[in-house]
């Protein structure tokens, strides 16, 4: 028996109840990877709360499965969503796919739980999206799990420009 299969019946897709829980494994992530997430009310957590209610409205192009832990709750976590390019000759559709927030509580990790979310992301990428290219950022943390269902190096390294702040930055 797999891992899936063990926690099979605690894996179900996020709804608007979960966004308190998506939020929170998104801080788990975000301080495991160094990240200064301030205190609980730091004004983007208000705003991540928001963003994740108004994507979970839009089950067609968004997506999040998490693990419930009978005791703990939400304790993992991956969400993806669809992403609109200009199509290639490798991707008709131009739709691809983005991975993140594939986050797990620390006292549950090493059980199967990142995995099974993910897989049911990958799943829904499949079955029910135009999605032929799925990307992610990972974590040295990850990068085992997301090399061991398939993901590698693309061809193209990406590359990043952070811009100084803006007029609607606050």
């Amino acid at each position: 028996m797999d891992a899936t299969e063990l926690i099979s019946v605690r894996l179900r897709r996020a709804t608007a109840a979960d966004v308190p829980a998506l939020v929170h494994l998104r801080v788990l992530m975000l301080d495991a990877m160094g990240v200064q997430t301030g205190g609980p009310d730091s004004a983007w957590r208000r705003a991540a709360e928001l963003w994740f209610t108004e994507r979970l409205r839009h089950p067609e192009e968004f997506a999040a499965f998490v693990v419930d832990d009978p005791e703990l709750g939400v304790v993992s976590s991956a969400v993806g969503m669809c992403d609109r390019h200009a199509p290639s000759p490798a991707n008709v559709s131009g739709v691809h796919g983005h991975v993140f927030n594939v986050s797990t509580d620390p006292q549950c990790r090493r059980l199967g739980h990142a995995r099974a979310c993910l897989d049911a992301l990958l799943t829904w990428f499949r079955d029910e999206t135009r999605v032929r290219v799925v990307n992610l950022n990972a974590t040295q943390g990850g990068a085992g799990l997301y090399r061991a269902l398939g993901f590698e190096a693309p061809r193209h390294p990406a590359l990043q420009l952070r811009m100084t702040s803006g007029p609607n930055d606050q």
